[in-house]
């Protein structure tokens, strides 16, 4: 497993979000990138090991959205202290809104 993963569930809809793509960078890098799967998650998005720092989470939502959705992208800025912890990072996101948080 990386040590990077993530998931978005639609509020709204009350289901997972599939489709959606999202970017890991670092440094104005792109580390790696996937896309969400059935189930929202994306398992596989990056490294087994990221040295500490502050990396970038970038959810493309436009598409998913659409044009009536207020966020057309959604970045989540985050700090990895320990280089071998697993770091899990969901959005919930609806047409107007979204929540982060550190998973598990």
């Amino acid at each position: 497993m990386s040590l990077v993963t993530t998931h978005v569930l639609d509020a709204a809809k009350g289901r997972p979000a599939a489709g959606i793509a999202v970017r890991l960078e670092s440094g104005g890098k792109v580390l790696a990138e996937g896309v969400t799967d059935d189930d929202g998650r994306v398992r596989n998005l990056g490294p087994d090991e990221l040295a500490p720092g502050v990396y970038r989470l970038v959810f493309d939502t436009g598409e998913y959205l659409g044009p009536d959705g207020f966020f057309p992208e959604i970045t989540v800025t985050f700090r990895i202290a320990d280089a071998q912890a697993h770091h899990h990072v969901p959005i919930l996101l609806s047409p107007h809104s979204y929540t982060t948080y550190r998973g598990s």
